[in-house]
């Protein structure tokens, strides 16, 4: 139908003149606006624009956070994927730090590529895992600075054991919060206790986080024996003596999962719980084995009544203190220590700990995360900075931060010029190799010298005579151990001995172990392996085997081929015949019922 127009030149229907429209960009709904501005054409330098232009505009690109989400994904996201497909464990670090991305859109971003289907993409959430490993530490020591800068009397011993715990499990559901409930629950507990026994205990009108302290000494004989009762004879808390060096041992939150520790950590428990019913306890710093003081007006240590909070807190005095470690101290070691102090000790331990290790990669990382807390709190210690720098040289990361420590040492302690010398002229060949390209060695089963290899790569085995499940992520046509490795696991005990194909293998039980072929055979229901550096090496679980990522590929460029093939053997085969006996069944229920019928 056409449309008149009216005199002024405006259409009109049926002599009605219509208003012309004036509708502008900013009239429309917030959402719609959100939509515009998120298409894909527009740069974060044209939002920046935008938003300028007016209040309105300013508020939607600002207001929900939505339209700098989407620009933040289209600047960095496709960086980070590509970071992270091509991080190597400690490595990159310094990229990442140089990122200047806003931490909370990079965690969601990780934290949905670890969440994602679990079987797929298991390169890409191996890097992402240590990504979010390192930024989370590198927010908990930005936490644990600030709490080392507050006054000695607003440092909780919990809070500085809690951020200890965090750095060592950045992955773990840790916060002070989660611990101090359950330190809530445990206190309740010992305030029924002390109810029974005196119902108008001064402990029993304590509110939580009140700094009120009870002076009575009776009173506070009280507390301590039916903080005793409740945590030793109730909930059974102990020292772990059976397994002290336990790194577990150490962390908070595994101490309460556990109820077992060593002394400090368990002494830390005891102190919190004691101050919260109004009981002023203090930290020793014993040798081999850590104490609480209780406070008394008199300074001479022998006036003091000493808790072993490891030996459920049995109360000693303190020569009976010298009984423990079979010798005798002078009266320093019966001092109270300050927060920063415990949380030496505490780091300390663990440090130890990772030195007394078998030199593998857990025992390398305990180590590393060890000295990182000690020189966050002390930064100045010469022989941890060292002991830091020869570390991360010998693993062969963070070159740059190796050149930065062994400055600080030069600085701090000029007589160590030798040792740092040396270190940084290897520091600087090591960076001026990365520089170079290293093609990495590659394995075609075509070749002469490896007809023998049965087994490829991504195949699901079973290991004869140890019964573990593996995957294989590597193999060599002949043992490429060292002589020693070789009579130590007793290879010549095996009928064809060294002279056979061996197999990079990692097993169910979290370790890497090299494999014999004679020894190996595929597993008759192939299951995921569990293991934290499957994706490292492969993309994806397919039912029956896993795929080898694109760097896995280039070192064995024909063994995916040949893991196809095999599975197709081993098990694909089987399933057309059990649905032939299943359709046939059937077939045969369906006639019977068709006789009856």
């Amino acid at each position: 139908m056409a449309a008149a127009v009216s005199g002024d030149g405006h259409p009109s229907f049926n002599g009605i003149v219509c208003e012309p429209q004036s509708k502008i960009l900013t009239d429309l709904p917030t959402e719609l606006l959100e939509l515009i501005l998120c298409f894909p054409v527009l740069k974060h330098v044209d939002i920046c624009n935008v938003s300028c232009c007016c209040k309105r505009l300013h508020d939607v690109c600002h207001g929900r956070g939505k339209v700098w989400g989407h620009q933040y994904k289209l600047r960095w996201l496709s960086f980070l994927f590509l970071l992270v497909c091509v991080l190597v464990l400690g490595d990159s670090f310094a990229e990442i730090e140089s990122l200047g991305m806003p931490e909370h859109f990079c965690e969601d971003e990780l934290l949905f590529i670890l969440n994602s289907d679990k079987r797929k993409s298991l390169t890409l959430k191996y890097y992402a895992e240590k990504i979010l490993y390192f930024l989370r530490q590198q927010n908990i020591l930005k936490s644990l600075k600030d709490f080392l800068e507050k006054l000695a009397e607003q440092q909780s011993p919990l809070e500085g054991a809690v951020l200890v715990d965090q750095y060592y499990n950045p992955l773990a559901d840790v916060t002070l919060d989660s611990i101090s409930a359950q330190l809530d629950e445990i206190t309740e507990k010992v305030k029924k206790m002390l109810r029974m026994k005196n119902s108008s205990h001064p402990s029993l009108r304590i509110a939580i986080g009140s700094s009120l302290v009870i002076e009575d000494f009776e009173l506070q004989r009280q507390v301590v024996c039916a903080l005793n009762s409740v945590l030793y004879e109730q909930l059974q808390y102990k020292g772990n003596e059976g397994d002290y060096y336990n790194p577990f041992n150490s962390y908070i939150h595994q101490v309460l999962l556990r109820r077992t520790g060593i002394p400090i950590s368990l002494s830390v428990l005891y102190m919190t719980l004691a101050q919260r019913l109004g009981l002023q306890l203090e930290p020793v710093n014993f040798p081999n084995h850590f104490l609480l003081r209780w406070c008394q007006k008199s300074e001479d240590i022998y006036d003091f009544v000493y808790i072993d909070a490891f030996g459920k807190g049995k109360q000693l005095t303190a020569k009976e203190c010298e009984y423990l470690i079979g010798h005798q101290v002078t009266a320093d070691y019966y001092s109270a220590i300050s927060t920063t102090e415990v949380l030496l000790r505490m780091v300390g331990n663990l440090l130890n700990i990772g030195k007394r290790g078998e030199g593998n990669e857990k025992s390398y990382q305990l180590l590393r995360h060890s000295l990182d807390l000690y020189l966050t709190i002390n930064p100045d210690n010469v022989q941890y900075l060292l002991l830091q720098a020869r570390l991360y040289f010998h693993l062969g990361i963070w070159p740059e931060k190796v050149l930065d420590i062994l400055q600080h040492i030069q600085a701090l302690d000029p007589s160590q010029h030798g040792a740092v010398g040396y270190l940084v002229q290897h520091t600087l060949e090591h960076i001026q190799h990365k520089k170079q390209p290293v093609t990495p060695e590659v394995k075609r089963r075509s070749a002469p010298e490896h007809m023998e290899v049965q087994y490829s790569v991504g195949l699901i085995m079973k290991h004869k005579r140890s019964g573990y499940n593996c995957v294989i992520y590597g193999w060599d046509p002949k043992c490429t151990m060292s002589q020693e490795w070789i009579t130590t696991m007793r290879v010549h005990q095996l009928p064809n001995g060294a002279n056979q194909p061996f197999y990079n293998v990692l097993v169910q039980d979290k370790t890497c172990r090299y494999a014999a072929q004679e020894n190996l055979e595929p597993h008759s229901a192939p299951l995921e392996i569990g293991h934290p550096e499957v994706g490292r090496y492969f993309t994806e679980f397919s039912d029956t085997h896993y795929i080898a990522n694109e760097e896995l590929q280039s070192r064995y460029p024909e063994d995916m081929d040949e893991t196809l093939l095999t599975v197709e053997e081993l098990y694909h085969r089987l399933v057309p015949s059990s649905q032939n006996q299943e359709e046939a069944l059937d077939l045969e229920q369906n006639d019977h019922q068709a006789m009856l019928m």
